[in-house]
């Protein structure tokens, strides 16, 4: 059964099933409004379609749904498919697009440091990612061929939706648990909010690039080096939805350094751990 969730951090109950205790019902994290600028200084792209708060990460629900591990996502503006996704194989909204990186065992040095293609972040080292979930515009044969093409060498940790669908401002996609795990007090959890990409680069996965100036269809306020996080919104803090936590957005993606030619650090990324 699951469990009503009524709090930013619901207080986790563990039971024990004869291996890691699971994470009952479930947990809800926040990230406060008006943050969807990535490190600081970036700007949506000029078309009409890019609507005020498309990217602006609110709240993030998991759910324990039987055999499937359900996830919530919810902007700060009504989902629309302005391009007709569904006609093309999509999944019902046009721009969107989410990543979410999950630490499984909480070990220093333990899963995978850098993010995916074209996000351009790594992970702290106490942080790296043993799953990532991947919320999409496009359809599933569109998305692995992608995952396959792209990220070859972490397809295997790298999964995509079952099911999916908006309703209003939310999309509610459900993963099967035989695939991510069940929920564990050791799981940490990271989403960044991008947006989908049809005609990416031949680097990217499917996202949406951040340059030095903004354009029809082009994220501006970043650098045109691909140095920068190509990030819009993310978790920080204790993902309670506070003012602080925007702030500490902004320090966590402005830790990047770029060099001329395209080289530099990565923006370095912290999960957040709801069973503390």
């Amino acid at each position: 059964m699951i469990r009503p969730i009524r709090h930013a951090l619901v207080p986790l109950l563990f039971v024990g099933l004869g291996g890691a205790p699971a994470l009952a019902g479930g947990f809800e994290l926040k990230d406060p409004k008006g943050d969807d600028k990535g490190p600081g200084n970036y700007t949506y792209p000029t078309d009409a379609v890019y609507t005020k708060g498309s990217f602006d990460l609110t709240k993030v629900k998991f759910e324990d749904d039987g055999d499937h591990l359900k996830v919530t996502v919810e902007v700060d503006a009504k989902i629309e498919d302005p391009w007709d996704s569904k006609a093309w194989g999509g999944n019902g909204f046009s721009v969107q697009m989410f990543f979410i990186f999950i630490d499984t065992d909480h070990k220093a040095g333990s899963g995978h440091e850098d993010g995916l293609a074209g996000l351009n972040v790594k992970f702290a080292d106490e942080s790296r990612w043993e799953k990532a979930l991947i919320i999409s515009a496009q359809g599933n044969t569109r998305a692995q061929a992608e995952i396959n093409a792209k990220a070859a060498a972490v397809k295997n940790d790298v999964i995509l939706p079952t099911t999916v669908r908006a309703q209003g401002k939310k999309i509610v996609a459900r993963f099967p648990k035989s695939k991510t795990g069940e929920m564990t007090p050791t799981w940490g959890v990271q989403v960044l909010a991008q947006s989908n990409e049809g005609f990416p680069d031949k680097t990217d996965l499917l996202t949406r690039k951040v340059n030095e100036y903004g354009g029809q269809h082009r994220f501006g306020g970043g650098s045109d080096y691909d140095c920068d996080p190509h990030v819009m919104d993310l978790l920080a803090g204790k993902a309670e939805g506070k003012g602080d936590e925007a702030k500490a957005q902004f320090e966590m993606l402005g830790t990047f350094k770029c060099e001329a030619g395209g080289g530099g650090q990565r923006a370095v990324l912290q999960m957040v751990y709801p069973g503390g």
